[in-house]
């Protein structure tokens, strides 16, 4: 399987890397399955840091990795995905050992959604109806160094 890694750098050696910002699955390197969705975040992380040039860092990961690695998986946007990316955009992240974390990133659209939800504004199976339809793309968290053992660099690509 090949994935993608947005920024202002390319990324030859992953590294887990703890952040300020309050992200859907918390810290650790983020990959999607998605070009586009990666050139996006390369793009928005080099006019967030006012330096480098946006590119995609290509990776590649056997598909067995869920037989190497625990691996939590959402495989759309429900109830479940909800309370968790929610935990982690709040600062109270739930207590669980995952090596890799993979579902549906809450893009610009569907972060409003959720952060409406979170004011409340409405309840949650409202907030799950309004995200389904949504074609949200997927994410991968890598959150420890022996998930991140599995990658392997292929090229980086300006955009």
């Amino acid at each position: 399987m090949i994935l993608y890694h947005g920024s202002n750098i390319v990324v030859r050696e992953p590294k887990i890397l703890k952040s300020q910002r309050f992200l859907d699955f918390g810290a650790g390197f983020y990959l999607t399955s998605d070009f586009e969705q990666a050139q996006k975040w390369a793009v928005r992380t080099t006019a967030r840091r006012e330096n480098g040039t946006p590119v995609v860092s290509v990776f590649e990961i056997g598909d067995n990795y869920a037989e190497v690695v625990k691996v939590l998986k959402f495989t759309k946007p429900d109830k479940e995905w909800l309370r968790y990316i929610t935990a982690h955009r709040t600062g109270n992240p739930p207590v669980d050992d995952y090596d890799i974390v993979v579902g549906p990133v809450a893009n610009d659209q569907a972060i409003r959604t959720v952060n409406n939800y979170l004011k409340g504004y409405f309840p949650e199976d409202v907030a799950i109806q309004l995200l389904l339809p949504q074609k949200l793309k997927d994410q991968y968290l890598f959150r420890t160094e022996k998930a991140l053992q599995l990658l392997v660099f292929k090229e980086g690509r300006q955009v």
